[in-house]
């Protein structure tokens, strides 16, 4: 199988890059030293390729409704042009197709982020409700499609990510120095064309997603490696996002998965009286377990995905989804679907191999901002 190639894989492979078939895409899981690529983030500034992601742009005159209908989350949050908002895209069943941002420009244009080795399905289901709605939406991928339609994704991330994407795009300043978390600008710059500029990451960490035009990417890539930018890999970025206590699809949930059994309520909105894919089967279901961090006290094993977790006083059973060593924090940590009742504070068992080593119930995220917040 060939796999596909972001348009950056050559700079990657300049780079020295280790490159790994990531769902199908040729992509870097590290350029040398992924625990220096992790600190670098965590204490300075790096750079992820992530135009294997998928910009898609829909356009028309009922596209505020129709994403009333298709998101779990209410688009009607979504008032100031650039405000973007984190939802689940439900199936009929309340099960998750995708976790996604939305960003409003104007009233007849939104712009979807969506998750790379989902996007195919998501635009299929997006095109099929769009058929059923009778909505009429103009629905543009800007991923794999005309060279002049695709897009480049470049998260900058870190404590001084603003400043360095405003020495290299120092158009982009005056309009993206005051917006907020959770919010985007727009701006056409002379040297890379549009950009969108969106105070939006995966890291836990401060700085900007950027979305420009793709024939631009190695030429705005190198811009940021000279003013000090470190490039970082696969293998960083999940580290660094789960330190943040932030979901990955296909292993923290997916079309099998309760999203309010993921953490994931926040996304949700069931108190507006409007109606969206998947409402009914989520309320019936309601929440049959919870999600949260875990801290290993015990040597012996690394947390890792799958493994059992036990809470002593029931003898009940929940798993870790997903599980690393934290660079920040040296010591193992895991997010974990558990049963209800288990509190912050609370010490369960965890399965390593023939071991059952004990492990501290925390509340998420383990590191934000550069600080430790769990222990």
């Amino acid at each position: 199988m060939t796999l596909k190639a972001t348009p950056l894989n050559n700079a990657h492979r300049a780079a020295g890059a280790r490159m790994v078939d990531f769902g199908g895409w040729d992509m870097p899981v590290n350029y040398g030293s992924q625990i220096e690529e992790h600190h670098a983030v965590r204490g300075d500034v790096g750079m992820f390729d992530v135009s294997h992601m998928c910009v898609v742009d829909l356009v028309g005159d009922n596209v505020r409704p129709f994403l009333r209908g298709l998101l779990a989350n209410n688009v009607d949050k979504l008032q100031a042009s650039g405000k973007a908002l984190y939802s689940c895209m439900l199936n009929e069943q309340g099960s998750v197709i995708d976790d996604l941002i939305v960003y409003f420009i104007n009233e007849s244009w939104f712009r979807l982020v969506v998750n790379a080795g989902t996007a195919e399905k998501d635009l299929a289901w997006i095109n099929a409700q769009n058929a059923a709605t009778n909505s009429g939406l103009t629905i543009t991928q800007r991923r794999d499609g005309a060279l002049g339609e695709t897009m480049a994704l470049i998260a900058v991330q870190g404590p001084n990510a603003r400043a360095k994407v405003w020495q290299v795009l120092p158009e982009t300043q005056a309009a993206s120095a005051e917006i907020k978390p959770f919010n985007a600008v727009i701006v056409k710059d002379t040297a890379f064309g549009e950009v969108m500029v969106a105070r939006t990451g995966y890291t836990g960490e401060d700085g900007f997603e950027l979305a420009f035009p793709a024939a631009q990417a190695e030429a705005l890539w190198n811009a940021l490696l000279a003013v000090g930018v470190k490039p970082a890999g696969l293998g960083a970025r999940d580290t660094l996002r789960l330190e943040a206590g932030m979901n990955l699809y296909g292993q923290d949930m997916d079309e099998t998965v309760n999203p309010l059994d993921a953490g994931l309520a926040w996304t949700i909105d069931l108190v507006a009286p409007r109606d969206f894919i998947g409402k009914a089967a989520l309320v019936a279901k309601g929440q049959n377990a919870q999600f949260v961090g875990l801290i290993l006290r015990e040597k012996g094993g690394v947390l890792r995905a799958h493994q059992k977790v036990i809470v002593a006083a029931s003898e009940q059973v929940g798993e870790i989804t997903s599980g690393t060593f934290s660079p920040t924090m040296q010591q193992a940590i895991a997010l974990a679907r558990v049963p209800m009742g288990v509190a912050v504070g609370d010490t369960v068992q965890v399965e390593i191999r023939d071991k059952k080593l004990a492990a501290s119930v925390v509340k998420l995220p383990f590191v934000r901002n550069g600080k430790i917040l769990a222990v």
